[in-house]
């Protein structure tokens, strides 16, 4: 039985998601939606969704622009403690690992040049320029599940926001909630387990295991 490990990235192996929400937030104020919380709403979903919010292609663009200067410029990719203590553990364990991301090919091109060791740590990605339906769409994941020659049964699923963690429990993965986006309390019934952090995570804690 060959088994994998597949991560959401954003909220997960890199804390960035706080960055995420002042940069959404700033272009609500520029472009409303007047979707409550918006910048908390669209967590986990592909660009090409959230853009889908915005009456015009001149106001797509811009903000495509604005959110690629931010991606390239400003924001820093700080890898959360111990996660990749848990994936060097996982692949010891000859357990296969994939980045399953809503972040599009520009985005992710910015992140491997600050992180470049992390796109070695992981047998594929699959970005959400690679699929057709936006999380919670279990897409992605059995995508990743496909290319590693699993069963998504035979699947962890690592994830942070609320439509990820539906797309993980659609794809039939189990389900590893973290609790750096939502509250321990709304994720725990989404999830088999719920971790705070990744400090002393082991593979052989996972469900399953």
């Amino acid at each position: 039985m060959k088994r994998a490990a597949l991560f959401d990235l954003d909220g997960v192996i890199v804390d960035s998601e706080g960055l995420y929400t002042i940069f959404w937030n700033s272009i609500e104020q520029i472009y409303p939606t007047g979707i409550p919380d918006f910048a908390h709403a669209i967590k986990g979903t592909t660009i090409g969704k959230i853009l889908s919010n915005y009456p015009s292609d001149q106001i797509r663009d811009d903000i495509l622009d604005r959110l690629h200067r931010y991606e390239r410029e400003e924001m820093a990719y700080t890898v959360y403690p111990g996660v990749l203590d848990f994936v060097r553990g996982l692949r010891d364990c000859g357990i296969s690992t994939a980045i399953v991301t809503s972040s599009d090919d520009v985005k992710m091109g910015y992140l491997f040049k600050q992180l470049p060791q992390l796109r070695y740590m992981f047998d594929i990605v699959i970005t959400g320029t690679m699929v057709s339906r936006s999380k919670p769409d279990p897409e992605g994941y059995l995508l990743a599940a496909s290319r590693l020659g699993c069963d998504p049964a035979d699947c962890w699923v690592f994830e942070d926001s609320l439509q990820g963690l539906e797309a993980g429990r659609r794809a039939g993965a189990r389900v590893v909630a973290l609790a750096t986006t939502n509250p321990h309390s709304r994720i725990a019934p989404l999830a088999d387990i719920v971790l705070d952090s990744w400090i002393g995570m082991t593979p052989d804690r996972l469900p399953g295991f």
